[in-house]
């Protein structure tokens, strides 16, 4: 049975970290977007996001252009080696830096995959976590703890993948049943959902509306690659297809608008045509903000076609 959705007056109160549409910052991003005025950054970008893996411990002048954006914009990490599901332990030293490292940089939340890649060193892969009550239990436990440590909620975020070893539970139950147990949020990857509809051939938008809506803390969107006709590899190298967009939108209509947060990790084109796909999401978010004639924190109603899935 699916999770039962909040009724609207109920979803008004929701927050987010940040508003509007965001871009990833990677390191080979920072002088072209430093060569921009950042008045005309502002017009496109509202928040960035970064692996704090990358830029922990990070100084001189790297980490002097680092602070020039985080000085500038709202940040969200987004982590990399965490391994929420992996059969060791915490790197709790990782995580104290990791606290330390968002309050240096007023850094505004903190997600990461629901995943794991180490067993006995890094792996350096996100490999899927068996879909079982079991490991319900353990990445649970292990979200909270995690939560304990840096003092504040986490998210969790829907990945793409390519084997189910072991599945006990569908995808959506799982990850439901963890955001519940835990009691953390979500990060929504609306390409890891049509990544997975294809790859593994199911309906996206019953997917959609099977989440739950008052815990999206944000929104992921990118590119991937065709392999085969049946076969998708999330790549976040490529620009963002058609029928991504209109999930976004569906998204958006399901759930009312959330931030959202463009992804490309390489084949990375001119600052201008990242700007060209953050105005895509922010032309879909205004559309439904005055659709619902609500600015983006408080346009959460839920549509009769969400709806008809969560019966």
């Amino acid at each position: 049975m699916w999770r039962q959705r909040l009724r609207p007056e109920e979803m008004s109160h929701r927050t987010h970290p940040v508003t509007g549409a965001g871009l990833g910052l990677r390191r080979t991003l920072l002088g072209p977007l430093q060569a921009y005025d950042p008045a005309i950054v502002k017009d496109y970008v509202n928040f960035m996001e970064v692996a704090p893996e990358n830029w922990i411990n990070v100084g001189g002048q790297r980490g002097q252009a680092f602070r020039h954006f985080t000085e500038r914009y709202p940040f969200i990490c987004h982590g990399l080696s965490l391994s929420i599901g992996g059969p060791t332990p915490l790197d709790q030293t990782f995580i104290r830096k990791l606290r330390q490292f968002m309050q240096q940089h007023q850094i505004r939340a903190y997600s990461e995959h629901l995943s794991y890649c180490t067993d006995d060193g890094h792996l350096y892969d996100l490999m899927p976590i068996p879909f079982t009550e079991e490991a319900v239990t353990y990445v649970a436990a292990r979200i909270r703890q995690v939560q304990d440590m840096l003092g504040q909620r986490m998210a969790i975020e829907n990945v793409s993948y390519y084997a189910a070893p072991g599945a006990e539970l569908s995808e959506i139950d799982f990850i439901n049943a963890v955001i519940n147990e835990a009691d953390c949020d979500l990060l929504l990857d609306v390409n890891n959902v049509y990544v997975n509809s294809v790859n593994h051939r199911y309906d996206p938008l019953e997917f959609l509306a099977a989440l739950p809506a008052d815990r999206i803390a944000y929104g992921h969107i990118a590119g991937h690659y065709n392999e085969a006709a049946d076969l998708i590899v999330d790549t976040h190298g490529a620009a963002v297809i058609a029928d991504v967009w209109d999930l976004l939108d569906k998204a958006y209509e399901f759930f009312g608008v959330f931030p959202t947060l463009l992804e490309r990790d390489f084949n990375i084109p001119p600052v201008a045509e990242l700007f060209t796909e953050v105005q895509k999401i922010r032309s879909l978010q205004d559309k439904w903000s005055r659709q619902e004639g609500s600015t983006e924190d408080t346009s959460t109603k839920v549509h009769s076609d969400a709806r008809q899935y969560s019966a």
